[in-house]
């Protein structure tokens, strides 16, 4: 179906020896020829001999954490389009020729696949109220409806790839993929793929309230890095909310004795309101810098073409 575009499944996997065996077949029969890439991240089981078996090519990454991996995978491999797929087989493989062809007919930058269990526990308790809650705060701020952020299973161009940062370690990368898709505006879809339980004998690699607030947190640095102007106004109103409470009961002594008496609560109500328009300015500053950095970006994505089939090169 794919003849003559290289396509690259990157696996990222820990201790996953009793999975991956499994993905790797999935793959290879969805996307016959395609090349699987299993980046063992300091695995202390038979991880890497169960993919090696299976026939994948296996790829070390010595600094733990799903980020690291991603950022090495995508720096390391050259290829027309890029698969991203948690080595735990729950994600259903046979949906990624449909992620593909959507990828190759948009032509698109990212296909997301969103999930959709197949049975009642594919979700750990209070994960999915937790990826629904990030997903409307990310909607909200950054403007681009997303329905599964969290997703480990996407489809990616080569520009998109390449004009990607990765900064983060863990579990946040999901987070910077959806949000750095969003800031460069790439054209993308979503595709709802099958979602089920763990393989019996493997474990979830991911800490709910550690993650959950690793994540929080990444989004956070995101909106101070991507939205200044939103972020410093946020902060700078907090300041000056407080300067209001402490200079109001001075102006209302002004107005009532024409004296002033609380001349700390003065110098801090005046200091504080200074912080806060300093604050804004300093918004919209980082601002100008922000464009800047997003049309580097851009150049970098448009310095390699849009996917497309063989063929469709040749009629070009």
């Amino acid at each position: 179906m794919y003849d003559d575009l290289k396509i690259a499944a990157i696996v990222p996997c820990h201790n996953e020896e009793v999975a991956v065996g499994k993905v790797v077949a999935d793959l290879r029969a969805a996307v016959p020829g395609m090349d699987i890439y299993v980046y063992d991240n300091n695995s202390n089981d038979a991880t890497t001999e169960r993919a090696l078996e299976a026939g994948a090519i296996v790829r070390h990454e010595t600094v733990k954490g799903k980020g690291n991996v991603v950022r090495r995978a995508f720096a390391d491999i050259d290829a027309d389009i890029y698969v991203m797929v948690d080595g735990d087989d729950t994600y259903d493989a046979s949906a990624l020729p449909k992620m593909i062809d959507a990828l190759l007919e948009g032509p698109l930058d990212h296909v997301l696949g969103v999930r959709e269990q197949v049975s009642e526990t594919a979700y750990r308790p209070g994960h999915e109220a937790g990826n629904r809650a990030f997903n409307n705060l990310v909607s909200s701020i950054f403007g681009t409806r997303v329905t599964d952020m969290l997703s480990g299973y996407r489809v990616f161009s080569r520009r998109f790839v390449k004009s990607f940062p990765a900064v983060s370690r863990e579990f946040e990368i999901e987070t910077e993929l959806t949000v750095h898709s969003s800031s460069l505006r790439v054209p993308q879809t979503e595709i709802t793929v099958g979602f089920k339980d763990r393989a019996e004998g493997s474990e979830s690699k991911l800490n709910t309230y550690r993650d959950g607030i690793k994540i929080l947190s990444l989004i956070v640095q995101l909106v101070r890095h991507e939205r200044p102007v939103l972020f410093h106004s946020i902060v700078g109103a907090v300041v000056f909310a407080v300067a209001l409470v402490v200079g109001i009961p001075v102006i209302v002594e002004f107005f009532e004795t024409s004296t002033i008496t609380r001349f700390p609560s003065a110098v801090l109500a005046s200091s504080l309101a200074i912080l806060a328009a300093l604050t804004l300015l300093l918004g919209f500053t980082l601002d100008g810098i922000t464009r800047s950095r997003r049309e580097n970006a851009r150049l970098s994505y448009l310095r390699y073409p849009a996917p497309s089939r063989p063929d469709e090169r040749l009629s070009d």
